[in-house]
């Protein structure tokens, strides 16, 4: 629940001290954040209230509040406003006028109605009101107010972080609302993650799945599992080093406009990508790219690369990062920012990641990257923090508001993506970028969310691909 402008402590009023007629009031924001955390808590997953989908079919066609939320509120004013700390609820009663929806501002007001001189407990009468000054609860509480007063500190709670992977998921497909699916080529998903990721990513609307593999393996990992196949297409081949070259094969004849590593080896399927006789390669080097949420970064973060480029030079990260700018133009960031990191945020002859940033940074400068903000060396927190780049005197338009980080090399990238995915709760999407069209590679361990990620990716490029061949024509 959102504290505004908090007093440093919090102080009541005995007794003695309160006269009927005397009131309090609080004013609450409902956020989506407040009704996650309030069914955590109370352990109430009411469908009409934690799925937007359920809810938009019901009574109010909308998310709404737990009725008890607004009714917490009260408890709230009582217990830290009137009469305040040392405040004990001996009744309540409540009736519930109109629902409370993401947005709505409630003011809670709490006015004596009654005094008892025997024991000292006191009526309230509870009203709390929406921004359209509609009633949404009223009723009455009992309370016994403390008997000393009291002044005490505020305790600062702990900041909670929503980790909600499935509700960013759904924000994240939400980006190609709208388009048509796009057709991709999903090379040999005969496990079951790969082949959910890509049912998954068809039930979303996302793709028209192309599943190339052995057929018999296939419809025996989907009846194992019990999804359907009876509306998608099976190219049925003997083995997976066949399904990556049928897969490039269909992308050359225009039958798909995207690939999808399904459960074969990477080296597998890039073999047949960038094979100079037959595969998809362009003028410009290909490279990977993982798109990562992180819940506690404001901002999404590209991270390259940390899956195709083992120790790149300096020509190489040219195209590696800008292969990132232009993606993160797709994705809706016109001018991305651009760290370049290394160890330290200082040239040092000695390490040439440093020396690479310098030139990379000259280079844009000169044109020869566009599309971005580059600044580095910078270490990686420098690049993710304004108060660590602060603190070491960076002034940056980049330090501290990263949108891209360009690694140094594959293990440093691959660390850094699978240590926010693993320890930080990121959602990530994996795509490979400088071919002919996009690619889905993701690991094999990798869950059919982040797989169906990495499809909104890759058909947001295969959309902005159609687009630009249009405008050329």
């Amino acid at each position: 629940m959102r504290i505004e402008a908090p007093l440093q402590y919090l102080e009541s009023r005995t007794f003695d001290e309160i006269n009927v007629g005397d009131c309090s009031s609080l004013v609450r924001t409902l956020r989506p954040e407040d009704i996650q955390l309030f069914a955590v808590m109370s352990g109430d997953v009411n469908p009409a209230i934690v799925d937007p989908e359920f809810a938009h079919s019901g009574m109010f066609r909308e998310v709404i509040a737990h009725g008890m939320w607004s009714a917490s509120l009260i408890s709230t004013t009582l217990g830290t406003q009137f009469p305040g700390p040392g405040t004990i609820l001996i009744d309540q009663s409540l009736h519930f006028s109109r629902p409370v929806t993401i947005g709505d501002t409630i003011t809670i007001t709490v006015t004596v109605k009654q005094k008892f001189d025997h024991n000292h407990h006191i009526i309230f009468d509870c009203s709390c009101t929406n921004q359209d000054n509609l009633q949404v609860v009223y009723g009455t509480a009992e309370v016994l107010p403390p008997t000393e007063k009291i002044k005490t500190k505020r305790i600062d709670l702990p900041e909670i972080t929503i980790a909600d992977k499935y509700a960013r998921l759904q924000a994240l497909v939400a980006r190609a609302k709208g388009l048509p699916p796009i057709d991709m080529a999903v090379v040999h998903p005969c496990d079951r993650e790969s082949l959910r990721g890509a049912l998954i990513a068809a039930e979303a609307g996302l793709i028209d799945p192309i599943l190339i593999g052995p057929e018999a393996k296939i419809r025996a990992v989907a009846e194992e599992n019990g999804f359907d196949l009876k509306t998608h297409r099976i190219v049925n081949v003997k083995h997976s080093h066949e399904s990556a070259a049928m897969a490039v094969t269909l992308i050359r004849n225009g039958d798909a406009e995207a690939l999808m590593k399904g459960s074969l080896h990477t080296d597998e399927l890039m073999a047949e990508v960038v094979s100079r006789a037959a595969g998809l390669r362009t003028a410009r080097r290909i490279s990977h790219v993982f798109l990562m949420d992180v819940p506690t970064y404001p901002r999404p973060i590209l991270i390259t690369d940390a899956a195709i480029n083992i120790a790149p030079t300096l020509e190489e990260k040219v195209d590696i990062i800008q292969n990132a700018i232009d993606l993160a133009h797709v994705i809706g960031i016109p001018e991305p920012k651009v760290a370049i990191l290394s160890a330290v945020e200082t040239v040092n002859p000695k390490i040439q990641s440093t020396l690479d940033a310098a030139a990379l940074c000259k280079m844009a400068d000169r044109g020869q990257i566009k599309g971005g903000l580059l600044d580095g060396p910078l270490a990686f927190d420098n690049a993710v923090s304004f108060v660590a780049a602060k603190t070491k005197g960076i002034k940056s338009a980049v330090a501290g508001h990263a949108e891209i980080l360009v690694v140094p090399d594959l293990e440093s990238g691959n660390m850094v993506a699978k240590q926010l995915e693993y320890l930080a709760n990121a959602l990530t999407a994996g795509i490979v970028l400088g071919a002919k069209v996009p690619i889905v590679l993701t690991s094999r361990a990798d869950t059919a969310e982040t797989r169906t990620a990495s499809c909104v990716i890759a058909a947001l490029i295969a959309h902005a691909n159609r687009a630009k061949l249009a405008s050329a024509e």
